[in-house]
């Protein structure tokens, strides 16, 4: 089978390319290096969608956040269906569902609050519209993705935690969704694999709070780290730092049951196991 990735130097396609690489014949393409007008989708099986405008620490126009996620979306769906591409798999997120605390199902009604999300959202909606018997589309919504060289908290996190061995974040009793890469990728081989089509909501099998991710992070680091509970630290985060504390205390569950049974899909990396190949991975 003969799969084209967008978005292969990111992570997730770099992690895809490499698990992957003897299953499938993969070729490759860059919005940001070629020219949509050059793309050759002959002999394509499946499109792997992965390029895409995420969350900006700096902010982004919400026009931007369109001509990527949308546009660019729709010229790669439209060039793969007219040259006989038989699936367009597309990583979506659950910002489109714009859900910040509870649990997520698949189901719940979509009202994205952010730029992103509104963008994957629409581009969703559109993709849906050139659907039929012969171009399915898989519409793939992870919570964070972690693995090797992922951005974000989780690389924050693993690198204060390797510098101190004393943490004011005990107790901490959240609970928040992610997915490895390695549970996230195997999903995406599952939905090319069944060539099914629909939403699909991934997941790791275990929520945890921070307090549990710190230990875990720790463990695989094999260090030593003492996390202690501090009166007002919540508190005074809550006031000041108001987005840094939603990111260590607030919950957001995802519940891919669904997705699970429609798959029958079983997650092929523990949240501990998967914690410790990211870090032994980055050491590397």
């Amino acid at each position: 089978m003969k799969l084209l990735i967008t978005g292969s130097n990111g992570f997730i396609g770099s992690y895809f390319i490499n698990k992957y690489r003897d299953k499938y014949k993969i070729k490759t393409f860059s919005f940001l290096n070629e020219d949509i007008g050059s793309l050759d989708c002959y002999g394509v099986d499946v499109v792997i969608h992965l390029s895409a405008l995420v969350h900006q620490m700096g902010g982004a126009s919400a026009s931007e956040y369109e001509r990527v996620n949308v546009t660019q979306t729709l010229q790669l769906a439209n060039e793969a269906k007219v040259n006989g591409v038989k699936q367009f798999v597309f990583m979506s997120t659950i910002a489109v569902y714009g859900i910040e605390n509870g649990i997520i199902f698949e189901n719940d009604r979509c009202s994205p609050i952010t730029e992103y999300g509104k963008s994957k959202l629409k581009a969703e909606k559109e993709l849906l519209k050139l659907e039929d018997d012969n171009f399915k589309v898989s519409l793939i919504r992870p919570p964070i993705v972690y693995g090797k060289s992922a951005p974000g908290n989780m690389r924050y996190l693993i690198n204060l935690v390797n510098k101190i061995s004393i943490l004011p974040f005990g107790s901490i009793k959240n609970k928040r969704s992610m997915v490895y890469v390695g549970n996230l990728c195997h999903l995406v081989d599952e939905v090319i694999k069944q060539n099914k089509s629909g939403i699909f909501l991934v997941s790791d099998d275990e929520s945890l709070s921070t307090t549990r991710l710190i230990e875990l992070i720790a463990q695989g680091l094999g260090k030593k780290v003492y996390l202690l509970r501090v009166p007002f630290f919540e508190t005074i985060l809550k006031l000041f730092k108001p987005s840094f504390h939603k990111r260590l205390y607030g919950s957001l569950e995802v519940n891919s049951k669904t997705t699970k049974e429609k798959l029958n899909l079983e997650n092929p990396y523990s949240v501990k196991d998967a914690i410790k190949l990211m870090i032994k991975a980055e050491e590397v």
